[in-house]
């Protein structure tokens, strides 16, 4: 990870070299949102100011629920979120006139670690979720060691934290549930996998970009029929194929300028550029379903001109 900028903090990148964007001078974006994105996004406004001299972009953190509020009440450009935006948020911000618009940037592959002395391999999707809820409590009740499972997750306000309770711990389950209450709520990804590295004990679930070679990185499978799959391997993420998948999301606040720098912006995010910039982060980038999707809003702001090839 890019040690320049520190997480949840102000991030405020500035320009070295000429650019040639040419957009309006003096021009400058404030970003807020996700913990999982606000290094990634940190890293492109880098590399945008510098082909842009004249351009100022603020990336900070605080959580995606946090991000998406921001937008609602008018403070931000641009909410970076891990994920979707709620019913509810839309509610709220059309009530305040703000029409959300969703562009995905990236992918991620939830990553469920485990310290280095484990020696488990492999989990389904619901034995994840059982050990969330406390429903599996010790290692020893999956093959591992007469040790008590410590916990380790996200705050509530983190869309990673949402994401997970959603698509882990209440999957296939007949009634909602909650984390268990044992669970150790981390202030960010990296919080946690410096919490797993440290404890012989220790569970979480982290964004693929925060995996580090200091830990084991689980395999998942949907149920005990399927295939146990590795989130490290791109075409596993690009197809669908393990089980914790997500788009990595920003919105604005109703549709972007074609003129502007905040679509200039976005429109560099979406690059081949940019893209490269997703992959450094060690996050992955959008498939075929998510450019059609943002290729819908880029026709939307200046007509049926592709952007993807």
């Amino acid at each position: 990870m890019n040690k320049y900028f520190q997480i949840l903090t102000l991030i405020l990148v500035t320009s070295i070299t000429s650019g040639c964007t040419g957009q309006p001078p003096g021009e400058s974006l404030d970003i807020k949102g996700s913990d999982t994105l606000v290094q990634l996004v940190a890293d492109m406004a880098q590399t945008y100011m510098e082909n842009d001299p004249e351009a100022d972009v603020i990336v900070t953190g605080g959580g995606s629920g946090t991000g998406i509020a921001a937008l609602i009440n008018g403070e931000v450009d641009i909410a970076i979120s891990s994920r979707q935006i709620t019913a509810r948020e839309i509610e709220i911000a059309r009530k305040k006139g703000i029409e959300p618009w969703e562009f995905i940037i990236a992918r991620d592959g939830l990553a469920v670690i485990v310290n280095p002395d484990n020696q488990l391999k492999n989990l389904t999707q619901d034995q994840v979720g059982a050990i969330y809820r406390g429903d599996i409590a010790n290692w020893n009740q999956i093959g591992g060691a007469d040790q008590e499972i410590t916990l380790y997750g996200r705050q509530s306000t983190s869309g990673t934290y949402e994401f997970f309770l959603e698509h882990v711990v209440n999957w296939q389950q007949t009634r909602k549930n909650d984390y268990s209450p044992k669970m150790r709520n981390m202030e960010g990804n990296k919080a946690i996998a410096d919490a797993v590295t440290a404890d012989p004990t220790g569970i979480g679930y982290v964004g693929i970009g925060y995996v580090t070679d200091k830990i084991n990185v689980i395999n998942v499978a949907r149920d005990t029929l399927s295939e146990y799959i590795s989130p490290l391997d791109e075409a596993n993420i690009e197809n669908d194929l393990y089980p914790i998948t997500r788009p990595l999301y920003q919105y604005t606040s109703g549709k972007p300028d074609k003129d502007s720098m905040l679509y200039a912006f976005i429109r560099f995010e979406l690059s081949e550029t940019g893209q490269n910039i997703v992959r450094r982060a060690g996050f992955y980038p959008i498939n075929k379903a998510d450019r059609a999707q943002n290729q819908e809003k880029i026709s939307a702001i200046e007509g049926d001109t592709p952007i993807f090839f």
